[in-house]
């Protein structure tokens, strides 16, 4: 089974697990893990390591609009080598701190393969879920999309100054609290964003009493300039920012009529790219969207 399918054979036993993190009485919990044949390219700086996937889990935090209060990470490597450790907790603390919270600690294990768990920690009296998009709300992204994969691209080409720095993105904690107040349905965009809205129209379709899906239009995509560092095809550079995914920007439904003042709250680009329709259909210029994104 691929992990989509892994999921769905758990929620048989646990119900629907359909949302970035649990809330429980207030409190956002979320864990995450990552390998370094999966997660870290060759040339990746413990330093990025302990920045990205600390902050992984602080974008769930984020995608819940909560405040984001703590995190802490399970360290596993072959060896322990002291200026690597030194690195890896500078990059979770720096990342916690860009968004107002505390990396508290974790644990150290021997493994054959570097290998982070992280928790992220946060609290809110009103989470925002994926359900909820409504019929004629506008789909809004924050930020830009590709920026993952030119880094990875920037890996294999042996740019590493330039793909570490691409794969520190800011978890968007500020924002997410901010969009909070307005959005419908929100998640962030770790899967990719075309993924992200199959996950969306499932989600709203299931909670809510009609069907939920998007028209999205290719035009206002706000891709990272970095994409087109790395390809000069505009079909390219559109796959790469609507399926890599690992962006980790939010995705969201608001009210038509709140854009104009979510926009003056929010301290990030937002961009609106298309509008929630009464159909489960997805698409992009008029075409069929299909469910495709990250894949462990």
């Amino acid at each position: 089974m691929d992990e989509r399918a892994a999921l769905a054979l758990l929620e048989t036993e646990l119900g629907p697990a359909g949302d970035d993190a649990a809330v429980v009485d207030g409190q956002v919990m979320t864990t995450d893990m990552l390998h370094e044949t999966t997660d870290f390219p060759a040339g990746t700086t413990r330093y990025t390591a302990g920045w990205r996937s600390v902050g992984a889990s602080l974008s769930d935090v984020a995608a819940m609009g909560a405040e984001a209060t703590a995190a802490v990470a399970a360290y596993a490597a072959p060896t322990f080598d002291r200026a690597e450790l030194e690195a890896f907790v500078r990059g979770a603390s720096d990342v916690c701190e860009a968004v107002g919270a505390e990396y508290v600690g974790g644990d150290l294990d021997d493994h054959t393969e570097f290998t982070v768990a992280t928790t992220a920690l946060g609290r809110t009296d009103a989470p925002v879920f994926r359900s909820g998009a409504r019929p004629g709300d506008a789909v809004c992204v924050t930020g830009t999309l590709g920026r993952s994969a030119a880094a990875l691209e920037l890996f294999e080409r042996g740019d590493l100054e330039r793909a570490n720095e691409l794969f520190r993105f800011e978890p968007r904690v500020a924002a997410g609290r901010a969009i909070a107040a307005y959005a419908t349905a929100m998640m962030d965009s770790s899967d990719g964003l075309a993924r992200s809205l199959h996950q969306l129209s499932e989600a709203s379709s299931r909670e809510c009493e009609y069907e939920c899906g998007f028209a999205v239009e290719s035009d206002p995509l706000p891709i990272d300039d970095s994409v087109r560092e790395v390809t000069e095809d505009e079909a390219a550079a559109l796959e790469l920012a609507t399926t890599f995914g690992e962006d980790f920007e939010l995705v969201f439904t608001v009210p038509e009529d709140a854009i104009a003042e979510l926009t003056e709250e929010v301290d990030v680009p937002v961009t609106v790219i298309g509008s929630v329709l009464e159909s489960a259909e997805i698409t992009l210029d008029g075409e069929t969207l299909a469910d495709r994104g990250y894949t462990h």
